[in-house]
């Protein structure tokens, strides 16, 4: 277990808490890019790290992400024109570029003079495979973009999936680095995966007690959970967890596979960025049924980012399913994450002081013990080493069967080895 001093270091997330502070010298994924469909299109309010801000696309297609505020007189921005390069704010029609420099302020006879001295929140953006993403920390700091696939391939090879949800970001992720969980909650009855794609290895089902070795690496850590396969083979199942908060899934390299982002909106939400992604090339037919069956993708509310199966109507459990088919009667495989992870002893943020750990989550102790001491180094004034080793993130998940006589080591040269 935690103490509720570390607890309270790893789940607070705003501008003033120190995990806020080591987030932010990370690359964030603010929106999506289609949320933003076109030059001067609406603007979308945005919630990130505790902040409220407002994203807009100008004319010459540049992203800005401002605060939501009008310095003026504090009038919500979100209401605002999207013209000639900026948001114009519909109160008394003040002008911000991208920059969050003040471009126009003609309400004041000296406006020229007065815009000279406002400026206004902005943070740098970029626009990588499909997202938005914001960097929010010292701008003398500002790292390259991570050299990771998924977040550069081209949209024929990936299909990407928002979520949002109430509960904080650590336990949403917690669940993605954990291999011994998805013996029981993504499975049927019959020892089956509840979702389509049958590539995945089926001896995650079968042998529910995997062996771990964690291997800690530049980019964040390298996850092997090795299983029992035949009489003379182990399963291993390589999963990379991307410092600080995505996950790419285990899966078999001639396969799509997926990459989880566990995003701070604030304390207590968490937006889910699913992708599913064929590195090699575009995705295929095949890989498409597996999206549209509704078992890794789930249906959503139209209109929203909220699944249609959630918190409120109990995530759509079906009893007389659970009794006969599925183990957990909960139909996709995100939402059943939901319902065991959204509200973790009964608070939106979990209370870890009073968790039993065993051997099964020597991963998820790892992952806490890194982050806590990239915390505490920036506390003391130390640059967490990540964000200077955008190269190191160019990595895959690997799940493979190998004679029981190939040693850890040969499966994790073999994993690092699956990027060119």
């Amino acid at each position: 277990m935690l103490s509720r001093e570390d607890n309270e270091l790893l789940v607070r997330v705003g501008p003033d808490a120190p995990m806020g502070e080591l987030l932010r010298r990370f690359w964030v994924p603010a929106v999506l890019s289609s949320e933003l469909p076109e030059a001067d299109c609406p603007p979308v309010r945005v919630t990130l790290l505790g902040e409220k801000l407002v994203a807009f696309r100008d004319t010459n297609d540049r992203v800005g992400l401002i605060d939501a505020y009008c310095p003026h007189r504090g009038a919500s921005l979100f209401w605002g024109r999207n013209e000639k390069c900026g948001l114009r704010c519909v109160y008394h029609g003040w002008k911000f570029d991208v920059d969050g420099n003040c471009v126009d302020v003609p309400n004041v006879e000296q406006g020229e003079q007065v815009k000279e001295r406002i400026k206004t929140r902005a943070y740098r953006t970029v626009e990588r495979g499909g997202m938005v993403w914001a960097y929010m920390g010292p701008a003398e700091l500002e790292p390259e973009f991570p050299e990771t696939e998924v977040f550069n391939l081209p949209e024929e090879n990936r299909y990407i999936q928002k979520m949002v949800v109430r509960g904080n970001w650590l336990q949403f992720m917690e669940g993605d680095i954990d291999s011994s969980h998805v013996s029981f909650l993504h499975r049927r009855l019959d020892g089956a995966p509840v979702f389509k794609d049958r590539r995945s290895s089926k001896f995650q089902f079968s042998d529910p007690a995997p062996q771990w070795t964690i291997q800690p690496t530049e980019y964040g850590m390298m996850m092997l959970a090795r299983r029992n396969a035949d009489e003379g083979h182990y399963s291993w199942r390589v999963t990379q967890w991307l410092f600080p908060f995505a996950t790419s899934i285990a899966a078999p390299v001639t396969s799509p596979f997926t990459t989880n982002l566990r995003i701070p909106l604030d304390d207590e939400h968490t937006c889910h960025i699913r992708i599913y992604a064929r590195p090699d090339g575009p995705l295929t037919d095949a890989d498409y049924s597996v999206i549209n069956d509704g078992a890794m993708f789930p249906e959503m509310i139209p209109g929203t980012f909220v699944t249609r199966d959630n918190i409120d109507n109990d995530y759509g459990i079906d009893r007389e399913d659970q009794r006969s088919n599925t183990f957990t009667g909960i139909k996709s495989v995100p939402v059943q994450d939901y319902a065991v992870t959204q509200d973790q002893f009964g608070s939106p943020i979990s209370d870890r002081t009073r968790e039993n750990l065993t051997r099964s989550d020597q991963a998820i102790v790892m992952v806490r013990r890194r982050l806590l001491q990239r915390v505490r180094a920036l506390m003391e004034g130390t640059e967490p080493d990540e964000v200077k080793k955008a190269e190191s993130y160019r990595v895959r998940p690997i799940d493979i069967v190998c004679p029981k006589e190939v040693e850890v080591d040969e499966v994790a040269a073999h994993a690092a080895a699956t990027v060119n």
